[in-house]
């Protein structure tokens, strides 16, 4: 069997979410009109750029959930979708970890919450790339691709693109 640890990254913050309505949940906050339209310009973007992750891992917030969807759509309704319940409210240690214990697929898709989806850029990429990439922050529906470098001590990651809608 061929295992190999993934070469390129995608991290993806969820599109644009609605205001929690009284008594509803943070978890439970939809996309919001352009939200909506949001994730489907980006994710339009990503596939006639090229960007296609074997994998897509989202958090199971509704926001996530409909961003990945979007995702889904436009890249191949078939793509291997996972829905992980620890990426809410997940330190950046978490998604490090997922990245390190994936041996089976070269490109993963992370599909998350700020603060911690530029925390994880800034620990991949390092933190004066991140904030070349993203110098007013990581925007709802911002897209990081990067690349493992190759013959490098692969400390930091490479950002090869960094999409909005």
């Amino acid at each position: 069997m061929n295992r190999r640890s993934p070469s390129r990254i995608y991290l993806l913050r969820h599109a644009r979410s609605a205001w929690a309505q009284p008594g509803e949940r943070d978890f439970d906050r939809p996309l919001d009109e352009e939200g909506f339209a949001e994730a489907e310009i980006l994710a339009d973007r990503a596939v006639d750029l090229g960007y296609r992750p074997v994998r897509i891992v989202s958090s199971t917030a509704l926001r996530c959930r409909q961003t990945a969807e979007a995702m889904r759509r436009a890249l191949d309704h078939d793509l291997e979708l996972l829905f992980a319940d620890e990426l809410y409210n997940a330190s950046y240690d978490v998604y490090l970890e997922m990245i390190a214990s994936t041996n089976d697929a070269e490109s993963l898709m992370f599909i998350g919450h700020n603060p911690t989806i530029e925390e994880v850029l800034e620990r991949l990429a390092g933190s004066d790339r991140t904030a070349a990439a993203i110098p007013t922050g990581y925007p709802t529906a911002g897209l990081a691709v990067l690349d493992r470098p190759q013959g490098s001590d692969g400390r930091y990651w490479d950002i090869v693109d960094f999409l909005t809608a």
